[in-house]
């Protein structure tokens, strides 16, 4: 067990950078996961810290040892793979040991981690097949079983549920916080699903481009993202954006779109007056988005009328997809809501959950 830590670390391939300044403290037993689109750095950082790419500029720690040195085999960390990476000729069992016959442990204390880690996943009556006999599932399962059975300091995952159809990505999410919880070790998980992200990590570091965009608890994140990439990003449907102006009439501040006009409730008004008579970017998830029939009680309702483009009933609750003037975005409404599509339609924005962007540097106005 140990605690991990990239100090300044930056990764460059010729001209691209990678990573940029990448600083982050992995706490001792923490599951930490690292989320972000396609190509935002993630994935690098962990093929970092596990010595199979050279830091550029920088530090890694692993508890108090600087690891930038340290050859891969040797930083006693374990990653499962998106592929796998099972040998094909091998049984389950032989996949699993293999990587302890390689440091000459001896075959009883082999055999019983090995029976030991099978346990733990559900996969002992499997121990005797090859690969091409397996699921998905179980394939992947042998694949994390494989990094037990080392009993590393860290565990490192890149995105090793992407393979999975959807009812199996849920259920091995599940078993992989399970394992977590159960082997009281520091893990450390890429993928670009937030929705992942937000029901596995104890913290979430959210990337774009290779810089480090904000790092806290999955709930931080969704109430007070630091910018609109984060906003954006975290939270699914994505949060909806509306490039507006702050004004101000008889005492009350209002944001203005163009096409509608929501007030903001008095409380947040000492925080955005720097902001009156600017440019503006709105921003309200879909879930604070009501049918004025079914609306929670005791929130600060605007009301918002526009044409319904489509609807999604998704059983336990409708996403309607709405166009005010040329603003389009998307409410998640009550199951017994009844718009129709190309009919005019109003939801109620609910204002005490709203954000405010500055449009220049994107950040959150706090």
């Amino acid at each position: 067990m140990a605690s991990v830590t990239y100090n300044h670390v930056t990764k460059r391939f010729g001209d691209v950078v990678a990573l940029n300044d990448f600083t982050i403290h992995v706490k001792d037993q923490e599951f930490l996961v690292l989320v972000g689109p396609s190509g935002c750095g993630k994935t690098t950082a962990l093929r970092c810290l596990a010595g199979l790419e050279e830091v550029t500029e920088g530090e890694i720690l692993i508890g108090d040892q600087v690891v930038n040195d340290v050859l891969a085999k040797d930083r006693d960390i374990a990653m499962v793979f998106q592929s796998y990476a099972l040998y094909p000729h091998m049984t389950v069992f032989e996949n699993m040991a293999f990587g302890l016959k390689l440091r000459k442990v001896p075959k009883d204390e082999i055999k019983r981690r090995v029976h030991e880690a099978a346990e733990i996943l559900g996969i002992e009556n499997l121990l005797d097949r090859k690969p091409r006999q397996l699921s998905g599932g179980q394939r992947q399962r042998v694949a994390v079983g494989r990094a037990i059975v080392r009993n590393p300091k860290v565990f490192l995952f890149d995105e090793p549920l992407s393979n999975l159809d959807a009812k199996l990505r849920v259920q091995t999410r599940t078993e992989i916080s399970k394992l977590h919880k159960r082997l009281q070790t520091t893990f450390i998980y890429v993928t670009h699903d937030q929705v992942e992200a937000m029901t596995m990590a104890d913290r979430i570091a959210v990337m774009n481009h290779g810089v480090l965009q904000q790092i806290d608890t999955p709930q931080e994140l969704y109430d007070h993202p630091a910018n609109k990439f984060v906003a954006g990003f975290i939270g699914s449907p994505a949060m909806n954006f509306f490039p507006a102006t702050l004004k101000a009439a008889d005492g009350k501040f209002y944001v203005d779109t163009g096409a509608f006009q929501v007030e903001v409730p008095p409380e947040r008004k000492e925080t955005y007056k720097g902001y009156l008579n600017r440019q503006v970017i709105l921003g309200v998830r879909p879930e604070h988005i009501h049918n004025p029939q079914f609306a929670p009680a005791g929130i600060f309702a605007q009301p918002v009328e526009g044409t319904v483009e489509v609807t999604e009933l998704m059983g336990s609750e409708i996403f309607v997809y709405m166009r005010a003037g040329e603003h389009s975005f998307v409410a998640r409404v009550d199951p017994r809501s009844k718009y129709r599509m190309g009919e005019k339609g109003q939801v109620v924005f609910d204002m005490s959950q709203m954000h405010l962007f500055d449009p220049e540097t994107e950040l959150a106005i706090r």
